[in-house]
């Protein structure tokens, strides 16, 4: 049987990169996804191919919340993935101390806030039930300082840390509702072909960018997806509060070069 059979999984910022790898790993494992993005046109195209339904979403509206909400009242899993690093539309500087306000905002209004919105609505849409699987994509860097991306740092830190409030909190109720918080490191996603380029030195500037990895390499969006599916089936039903790295050893220490 399908590990995900029978059940309805919401993700946020599903249209691409690594909330789209989700959508297709759930929906290869029978799920029923409800793929969710602030990019209509991008979700719409994402749903048709993998065969689910779109739902238009941004994560830091609570009245889009609510809409989804009355639309899918129910559901087993809901990922909150949606997420930015802040230099989509502003080059920065993003560090501690030039940093502005609004950017500082913008950040932590997608990535905490989006994400206590997402908790908060799986609780509702799962207390019924008394069962289900809530993921967050926090970050390698919601682990370690950035002082180069500060807000971005701070606001995948505090998803860390609501995750395991949350978890706590479900616990309480005697619900078997469970949090757990998934913390890539570099994954090779479209955010990074700005800095690799399609010149002949691709190849050496994503080693470069790697060679700090233990592994030596990006990971995947696919790789991340077969962790969030672990956390999403009933197999990882001890597993609440918990902070997955997948990181290519990065956190780990330091590997001497062979």
């Amino acid at each position: 049987m399908p590990r995900l059979e029978g059940k309805l999984c919401v993700v946020t910022g599903g249209a691409r990169g690594i909330g789209r790898a989700i959508c297709q790993a759930f929906a290869d494992e029978g799920a029923e996804i409800i793929l969710t993005d602030i990019d209509r046109e991008g979700g719409e195209r994402a749903a048709a191919e993998i065969g689910c339904t779109f739902l238009p979403l941004d994560v830091r509206e609570e009245a889009d919340w609510a809409t989804l909400a009355a639309a899918v009242p129910l559901c087993d899993v809901v990922v909150n993935n949606a997420g930015i690093t802040g230099f989509e539309h502003s080059s920065g500087p993003h560090d501690p101390e030039l940093a502005s306000l609004a950017d500082w905002r913008a950040v932590h209004a997608t990535n905490l806030d989006g994400t206590f919105l997402g908790c908060r609505y799986a609780i509702g849409a799962m207390k019924a039930r008394g069962a289900g699987s809530i993921i967050n994509i926090s970050s390698r860097s919601g682990m370690v300082g950035i002082p180069g991306a500060a807000a971005y740092a701070s606001s995948k830190a505090a998803v860390r840390n609501h995750t395991k409030s949350v978890a706590l909190y479900c616990a309480q109720n005697g619900w078997a509702i469970r949090c757990n918080s998934l913390h890539p490191a570099a994954i090779l996603t479209g955010m990074w072909e700005p800095m690799l380029g399609t010149g002949t030195d691709r190849a050496e500037r994503m080693a470069a960018l790697v060679a700090d990895t233990p592994l030596r390499r990006f990971g995947t969006a696919q790789e991340v997806a077969a962790l969030a599916l672990l956390l999403a089936s009933d197999e990882a039903g001890y597993i609440t509060g918990a902070e997955l790295t997948i990181d290519g050893g990065l956190l780990a220490g330091s590997a001497a070069t062979p």
